[in-house]
């Protein structure tokens, strides 16, 4: 299976902004899914929408398809591709809309029905965080921080050792340079 990006869609997008969205397809080739994003300004209409408008800083995932009820897992790795996209790109965060549906909602409901809104718990996985809300629609956001150091821990210090112990010697530098 593979992701690749989709460069058909409105014409404004793909000019300003590059492909609009991801493509996820089977190794034989058949579409699995498919996701439309891109920076908000591209989707005004989106102002209007419950618990809108969405954050001039963010990209703004519009809307997912998935071919098979029985694949969603394929939504997971079409957020993951947006996520990736979004910070290459320069974004400050990636927002989309969500519903809170109530326990026991079939995947079918959850995922298949609403191609604009995508389940609140799904998107909590991620580390979305509501910002408004309006009924059971919430706008989220993933905010994209800098890199958190890690603190060197006992394996990683002991590989270090044992590389450095076990590499080549520097080259000596020849008298007079």
């Amino acid at each position: 299976m593979r992701l690749v990006a989709d460069a058909r869609g409105p014409e404004k997008a793909a000019t300003a902004w590059g492909p609009g969205g991801t493509v996820y397809y089977a190794a034989d080739g058949r579409v699995l899914g498919s996701m439309q994003y891109g920076p908000v300004e591209l989707f005004p209409r989106a102002a209007e929408l419950p618990a809108g408008p969405p954050s001039d800083d963010a990209v703004l995932v519009t809307c997912a398809y998935l071919v098979e009820q029985s694949s969603p897992w394929v939504m997971q790795s079409l957020f993951l591709a947006a996520i990736g996209d979004a910070r290459d790109r320069g974004a400050k965060a990636l927002e989309t809309f969500a519903y809170r549906y109530r326990e026991g909602e079939s995947q079918y409901e959850r995922f298949q029905v609403h191609r604009t809104i995508f389940p609140s718990d799904f998107l909590a996985d991620f580390g979305f965080q509501t910002l408004r809300t309006a009924g059971f629609v919430e706008l989220a956001r993933l905010e994209f921080g800098g890199l958190v150091q890690v603190a060197e821990g006992k394996r990683e210090r002991a590989l270090r050792v044992v590389k450095e112990a076990f590499a080549p010697a520097p080259e000596p530098v020849p008298p007079g340079l």
